[in-house]
């Protein structure tokens, strides 16, 4: 697995990493292993947090004594479990800022666009500048893109189902 480990004041742990399969490994608390059908990485830490990468998944996860504060997904998709009350959290993306605290969602990141569904909970979406915030809930999602508008929709099963699929569900 390529990686780079840089350490900044403050204790925060940043983790770079271009996510390919390989054994488990233990960073600042956190265990990362692997799954397979179909092939992925899951990042575990102590207060609950899961996350599910997808194998070929770039993406930058910030932690701070163990408890992962940001994860910066620059391409293919991730799968967030968050308990309740485990602290502020967001995933960012070129297009999009997904905020939440307790929920499962899924983040889709491509080169148009950045696509955020919610499973259970809520979460805040807005573009990575900050501006227009929306809130979805169960069942709905949100595809922000430069220049275009959007607004939370409520996904067919056949494409909700699509993007679960990739992380076995």
């Amino acid at each position: 697995m390529k990686r780079f480990l840089i350490l900044p004041t403050l204790a925060v742990l940043t983790i770079v990493a271009s996510v390919s399969i390989g054994s488990a490994q233990t960073v600042d608390g956190c265990v990362e292993t692997e799954a397979t059908d179909p092939p992925r990485i899951v990042f575990q830490c102590p207060n609950g947090f899961l996350l599910e990468a997808e194998a070929a998944t770039a993406l930058e996860l910030n932690t701070r004594s163990g408890q992962p504060e940001i994860v910066r997904v620059e391409r293919n998709a991730v799968l967030i479990h968050l308990q309740p009350g485990s602290g502020p959290f967001q995933i960012r993306t070129p297009y999009a800022i997904a905020s939440v605290r307790g929920t499962v969602y899924a983040v889709d990141v491509t080169a148009e666009r950045t696509s955020v569904f919610v499973v259970s909970g809520e979460v805040a979406v807005s573009r990575a500048n900050g501006s227009d915030t929306v809130v979805l809930t169960p069942g709905e999602g949100a595809d922000v893109a430069p220049g275009v508008s959007f607004a939370p929709v409520r996904w067919s099963a056949a494409r909700a189902d699509a993007l679960l699929a990739r992380f076995g569900r």
